[in-house]
């Protein structure tokens, strides 16, 4: 071991634990860890946060999104369904300690769109129930949230490409599920663009939503649009593959 390597490790110990006495600065390294997208990092300050106030809805729903973000950089369904399994948790937490914010209750119902990608048919139907009613509360709450209109857009979407066939097994064995459309995904997403134009994924999921609906033209103007926006989130590079297939896809029946 160099000379210095006892001093830098005594100096780490010194700034960690000076962290741990001040909770604001815990917050404030796991804020700016999730900006950097750093999502193990931010997780293991979120929890620490949150050990210390374990009341505060925006942790909480803070560190909701940590474990839902990681799910993507876990290797196998089990890890995965593990991670958003908690992220449920602490965000039906932050949505308990305050009911009425939009997005502490949109939260939960991303949550249990991840958990349906990962469970069986049974548990599929019922989170997609859950995510319906959770987002339409989020809208509810506030009319102009973006996000629940996007959430609210790509359900209608994935429920209305269900096949004849998926319906009936849907409805005989599980119960069936809400009524959905591709004129209520076209509109919801349009709203969502409309809201908030800078965001790619909203250009994105109207591409995709506008394809399910027929509407060829207008759904390579969209993705083309959002595939155009730089990535900056977690999850662009994901949605943008998604995009580029149906995008292709397109391409091969004009």
């Amino acid at each position: 071991m160099t000379p210095l390597r006892p001093a830098l490790l005594a100096f780490v110990s010194l700034v960690a634990a000076s962290a741990r006495a001040d909770p604001d600065a815990v917050v404030r390294a796991a804020l700016a860890a999730e900006a950097r997208l750093d999502t193990r990092q931010a997780l293991t300050l979120f929890q620490e946060a949150v050990a210390a106030r374990p009341g505060d809805a925006f942790l909480q729903q803070k560190l909701a999104r940590q474990y839902s973000d990681l799910m993507v950089e876990l290797p196998t369904r089990e890890e995965q369904r593990a991670a958003v399994a908690q992220a449920l948790v602490h965000s039906r937490r932050a949505a308990e300690l305050e009911p009425r914010s939009a997005e502490n209750v949109l939260s939960v119902a991303i949550c249990l769109g991840k958990l349906g990608v990962l469970s069986g048919t049974r548990d599929k139907v019922r989170y997609s129930r859950e995510l319906r009613a959770e987002a339409e509360r989020a809208l509810t709450l506030d009319p102009g949230y973006a996000w629940a209109h996007h959430i609210l857009g790509r359900w209608h979407h994935e429920v209305a490409e269900l096949s004849g066939t998926a319906r009936l097994v849907v409805k005989l064995f599980y119960g069936g599920l809400p009524g959905a459309s591709h004129a209520e995904a076209v509109r919801h997403l349009g709203r969502a663009v409309e809201l908030e134009p800078g965001q790619l994924k909203h250009h994105l999921e109207l591409g995709l939503a506008l394809a399910g609906a027929g509407q060829p033209g207008p759904a390579r103007a969209a993705i083309q649009r959002g595939l155009e926006m730089p990535s900056r989130e977690k999850h662009d590079e994901a949605a943008k593959a998604r995009a580029r297939a149906v995008l292709e896809s397109l391409a091969a029946a004009s």
